[in-house]
């Protein structure tokens, strides 16, 4: 969706909303919420519909509320407060219908209120607050994910199991090892990146370690998992030494077997 037609759908949306009695507030999330980082071609629209009590389900069950409702292709539960709405030209929706108790059951960190009848601003700045204070695991509970999901990974491809092999490596590994990078690497665009979600917008914040963790990742899981193994501690060790790198070299002991190095060391080792 172009940028124009994206911003169209955003006020047909809040338009449409705005005349129903139902609906107290309208929060836009993500790219729809413009800040930081504005909407592209491949952006969804990303939102809260805050009811009045009682209301919620109602709108959660008929989708006919939506604009250009005719054109859609098709939509589910996603959960039980979640939908996900596809267009017939392959746009997605993916929204939430809370009433204003209910909206403390989200994390929220980057939105923007386009609709309040009352409350709905002051909530969501409440539901920020309480996101942005959660207490995050520590950086060797992180370290310890990062392991552990290595070492389940390159065992389950080894054993044949190479699709949950490689979620275990290129999904759970990467991305405990994108949070401990985002956390001692200075970066002057390091607000865009996503405290919910830490592969948003890591190549845009530390573009060569993106493009090289992006090539790992098109490795077989255990080569995968050994080149996840050289970046923690060619970026990590000098600036975390007290993390238990000697857990990190049994782990690295216990995958290595048969494993061809050559598939991995293309960066330069620690």
């Amino acid at each position: 969706m172009r940028p124009g037609d994206y911003e169209a759908f955003t006020n047909e949306l809040a338009r449409s909303l705005g005349g129903d009695e139902r609906v107290v507030g309208l929060v836009a999330l993500g790219s729809m919420a413009a800040r930081d980082y504005q909407p592209d071609e491949w952006s969804d629209h990303d939102f809260f519909v805050v009811t009045s009590s009682g209301a919620q389900e109602e709108m959660r069950r008929d989708v006919s509320w939506l604009p250009r409702a005719e054109r859609i292709a098709y939509w589910y539960r996603e959960t039980e407060h979640g939908l996900q709405v596809f267009y017939e030209d392959g746009h997605l929706l993916e929204f939430a219908v809370f009433d204003l108790p209910e909206v403390g059951l989200a994390s929220v960190n980057r939105y923007r209120v386009l609709l309040d009848r009352g409350g709905v601003a002051a909530r969501m700045a409440e539901v920020a607050a309480e996101t942005a204070a959660r207490k995050r695991p520590s950086d060797a509970h992180e370290f310890g994910k990062l392991l552990g999901s290595v070492l389940v990974g390159a065992g389950r491809a080894r054993r044949g199991e190479e699709l949950s092999g490689g979620m275990f490596v290129k999904d759970l590994a990467l991305g405990r090892l994108a949070v401990l990078l985002a956390r001692v690497l200075p970066a002057e665009r390091a607000g865009l990146l996503d405290d919910l979600d830490p592969l948003r917008r890591f190549e845009a914040v530390y573009p060569a370690l993106g493009a090289e963790l992006v090539e790992l990742t098109r490795l077989e899981t255990v080569a995968a998992a050994h080149g996840l193994l050289w970046v923690a501690e060619r970026e990590l060790r000098p600036r975390r030494p007290d993390l238990p790198w000697h857990a990190l070299d049994v782990v690295r002991r216990r995958i290595d077997r048969g494993t061809n190095r050559s598939a991995f060391l293309t960066m330069d080792e620690p």
